[in-house]
């Protein structure tokens, strides 16, 4: 249920969002726009040309120290002790058990200086932790989140967008790397980094600078088709790109290992981390379920919570799964979901289907991702 308008808190690009006609979502206790306009018209403008994003309710904080690696390493999964100034890791926060509190990325800006970027619903959880874990003389964890926004371009016009604004040294960045510059005299932190499976970056700036930023990047990139872009279409563009989501994929009742990222737990990483014995457990004993990509033939979209079934003769056998996140993908034409399923479920003579509003809808497992942007 969402919060009632009155005690939603509004990220800085809010009056320029209303300004285009926005249609805004109680999001993560944020008022966010949800569409400009089409849906699937912001979802083809970024996979056709640019999209630009505002990503400010998502959580920004700062690990800083001389002990700030050694304690990022014991709080994360990830080995971040190893990432190298000006680039970042993708990473998550697991309690005792193994379960997922969060997936993060994580930005480091200086030998004893990390940026992390939480899920909006968990920066609360992940600053509470962080605090815990990462305590002691050497170390401070301090939330920005006020006080900065996140402006994101993405799609295959992104690079042409930046750089019109920014000028070469912006695309000069590699995948997962980030620099701070000069955005037409304001400093950014910019990263080549996103989550709708193309290229694209995302702006970090101070909360004050955040509209300009907005205005100058739409300017920018109208050369190139840049449309303003709102959370319907970022969720139907990670589906597409196979992309977990916190809360549908990842939650705290499922490891790295059920969500198919059990890569990202360093388990050669020096000293202990949380987690990490019911992690390795798990790894050794192997995953309950497998995180699976479906793909339908009609036009009903499987959505979350839906059973997923085996099929016998056309009709229901049992269940062995239920999806996770679904939509009606722009790009395929066709109903996709990723879906967490029994391992047995799972080969080459396996028929499933999707129990929608009681009736069984055959699908056939695809590989994940299901869009791949040409290269």
């Amino acid at each position: 249920m969402h919060q009632s308008q009155t005690t939603l808190l509004h990220p800085p690009l809010h009056a320029a969002h209303a300004e285009l006609g926005a249609r805004f979502t109680g999001f993560a206790g944020w008022s966010m726009p949800l569409r400009y306009g089409s849906e699937t018209a912001e979802h083809r403008a970024v996979r056709e040309r640019a999209g630009l994003f505002d990503l400010s309710h998502m959580g920004q904080l700062e690990v800083s120290g001389p002990q700030a690696p050694a304690a990022l390493d014991h709080a994360l999964v990830g080995h971040l002790s190893a990432v190298p100034v000006g680039r970042a890791r993708y990473t998550m926060l697991c309690d005792e058990t193994g379960g997922v509190l969060d997936d993060l990325v994580a930005y480091r800006l200086a030998a004893d200086r990390y940026l992390l970027v939480t899920n909006a619903v968990n920066t609360g959880t992940a600053l509470a932790e962080l605090r815990t874990r990462c305590a002691g003389p050497g170390t401070t964890v301090t939330d920005h989140t006020a006080e900065r926004a996140i402006i994101a371009v993405q799609g295959p016009r992104a690079a042409d967008t930046v750089e019109a604004l920014v000028g070469a040294e912006s695309t000069r960045l590699g995948y997962y790397t980030a620099a701070e510059l000069d955005v037409g005299g304001r400093p950014a932190l910019v990263a080549r980094t996103g989550y709708t499976g193309e290229d694209g970056f995302e702006f970090f700036v101070r909360a004050g600078d955040a509209v300009d930023t907005w205005r100058a990047l739409l300017a920018a990139g109208a050369t190139y088709g840049l449309t303003p872009a709102g959370l319907a279409c970022r969720d139907t563009l990670r589906i597409e790109a196979g992309m977990p989501l916190y809360g549908f994929e990842l939650h705290r009742g499922v490891t790295p290992f059920e969500a198919g990222l059990g890569r990202v737990v360093a388990f050669a990483k020096p000293g202990d981390f949380v987690g990490r014995a019911a992690l390795a457990e798990r790894r050794d004993a192997g995953a309950a379920t497998v995180l699976v990509g479906l793909v339908g033939s009609g036009r009903r979209v499987p959505r979350t919570g839906h059973p997923v079934v085996t099929l016998a003769g056309g009709t229901a056998a049992e269940p062995v799964g239920v999806v996770t996140s679904g939509a009606l993908s722009p790009v395929l034409g066709r109903p996709v979901a990723m879906a967490r399923v029994h391992p047995d479920a799972v080969g080459a003579r396996s028929r499933l289907g999707v129990v929608i509003r009681g009736d069984t809808e055959p699908v056939e497992i695809a590989r994940l991702p299901f869009y791949r942007r040409p290269r």
